[in-house]
This record gives structure tokens, C-alpha cells and sequence, in this order.
């Protein structure tokens, strides 16, 4: 990574870091995925800081912040959206908009159960709808926390990508190794343990889902009458499509915040 980092401790001692590029209301606080780092929001740091403060953040465990050991409840999802707004305290950001990809969406998704949150931004959440994925990823913490040199985790990743994807595959050997397997299989089980209907439910500010499409979209569908929320689809990448198709992403995400 190329920018400069930020560094605080939090409540519970563990010392985060994060990046801060622009200026502008509403500010933008960028989650990254499972087993990645800051610098997957690259693209929408660079966009963004053109008109909004952004702040990038290396979740506890992976890129630059410190990696705790594993202990009950330190990797779960409401751990890591207290370590988000943290960080936005830390910066003195007003009500920001929280976007979150993957692992990331699901802790935009809790902060947006919380105060201080202008809106959500969910990029392909891991929401499990289906109890047999769910109980497959159940099943797979086990392979996760023996999976030392990252081949597991690769290989999914892997089958997460369209054939011609290719912005992420370079790096993506490197930094999902560079996550400790006992970490990855924390955050992976704290995913697999969320319950979908009742994160959406609690959420009190608006949202928006960016999706690349497939089976799990027909969840979301429905759901998005229902709840209220805004769905928006890519076209020509898989799960990593704001690396993928930035500009697609991005648009959704602008006249998201400008309707805010």
C-alpha cells in the first residue's frame, strides 16, 4: 500500500489503521472484504476524495492493523462496526456513509443499526439466506483455520470471480495468505453466523445493495420491495466488482449519496 496510514487504539486496546484522502460532506468510510486490505477500496478512495473526506480502514486482523488473538466475540461482526466508527470518531467525521464490500458490508450493515450513520452501502454482503450455504460455511471454519498458506481461501476466491475478471488475481495469492488462518476463520464464522432478515430489519438508516447478479440475487429482489432498500446490479465481474467495474460501482454509489 502507497498511502499514508493513520494509527489509534481503541477501547479494547487494539490499535487500528486507516487512510484519509479529500475533503467534502458526507464523508465516505470504505470496509474491505474477508482476507483483504484497505487498498481494495482504491478505486473508490481515488473517485470519491475528488468531493467527499473518505477514510479507508484496515479491519482488525488484516493489512496494517494489529491482529489480536483469536478470542470470543473478537473478530464478530458488531466488534468490527465499533472498530468503524471508532475510526470515524478518530477522524472527526459526522455522520458518514459506511460502505462496506463482502465481510465489509456486513459490518456496514450493523453500523447502520447504530447512531451516527448517514446511510449503507452493501457491496455484495455475504447475507446467507440459503440454511444449506449457511451450513456449509459453518462446516468450512475448520478447513479455514487449517488453510496456513492460504490455498483454501485463494481457491474460493477463485470461484468467486467471472473467467474475466482480472483486476484482483495478481494480489490476490498474496493477501489472502497474509491474513493468519485463525483470524480468517473468526471473521469466516462470524459471517456464516449472521442472521440476514434480522441485520436488514435493525438497519435504521437507508441502504443501498450493490449485487453482481447470479443465483443470490433472487433473495435480494424481493427483499429490496419489501425492506425498502436499493438494489443496483453490475454487469461483467463477479463478487470483486468494485475492482472489476469501478465505474459501474461508483455511479451506483454517487447518485446513492446525492440523493441522501
Amino acid at each position: 500500500m502507497t498511502d499514508h496510514a493513520r494509527e489509534f487504539t481503541t477501547d479494547d486496546g487494539v490499535r487500528l489503521a486507516y487512510a484519509m484522502a479529500g475533503e467534502g460532506d458526507p464523508a465516505l468510510v470504505f470496509l474491505h472484504g474477508w482476507c483483504c486490505n484497505r487498498s481494495a477500496f482504491a478505486p473508490q478512495a481515488e473517485f470519491f476524495s475528488r468531493r467527499h473526506r473518505t477514510l479507508s480502514l484496515d479491519l482488525r486482523g488484516h493489512g496494517e492493523s494489529a491482529k489480536p488473538p483469536v478470542t470470543p466475540g473478537a473478530y464478530g461482526i458488531d466488534t468490527l462496526a465499533d472498530d468503524a466508527l471508532a475510526a470515524a470518531r478518530d477522524a472527526a467525521l459526522s455522520r458518514p456513509v459506511i460502505v462496506g464490500h463482502s465481510l465489509g458490508g456486513l459490518v456496514a450493515l450493523a453500523c447502520a443499526a447504530r447512531e451516527g450513520v448517514r446511510a449503507a452501502v452493501l457491496i455484495n454482503p455475504p447475507l446467507l439466506f440459503d440454511p444449506a450455504v449457511r451450513a456449509w460455511a459453518r462446516r468450512s471454519v475448520v478447513a479455514i483455520e487449517g488453510d496456513e498458506n492460504g490455498v483454501w481461501r485463494k481457491a474460493f476466491a477463485e470461484r468467486l470471480m467471472l473467467p474475466t475478471d482480472r483486476a484482483f488475481r495478481p494480489e490476490l495469492e498474496a493477501t489472502v495468505a497474509a491474513t493468519p488462518a485463525p483470524i480468517a476463520a473468526a471473521a469466516w464464522e462470524a459471517m456464516a453466523g449472521c442472521d440476514p432478515e434480522g441485520a436488514l430489519a435493525r438497519a435504521r438508516t437507508p441502504l443501498l445493495v450493490v449485487h453482481s447478479g447470479g443465483d443470490e440475487l433472487r433473495h435480494f429482489t424481493p427483499l429490496a420491495v419489501r425492506a425498502g432498500f436499493s438494489l443496483g446490479v453490475t454487469v461483467g465481474a463477479g463478487h470483486f466488482n468494485h475492482l472489476e467495474v469501478p465505474d459501474q460501482v461508483n455511479a451506483m454509489i454517487d447518485r446513492f449519496v446525492e440523493m441522501l
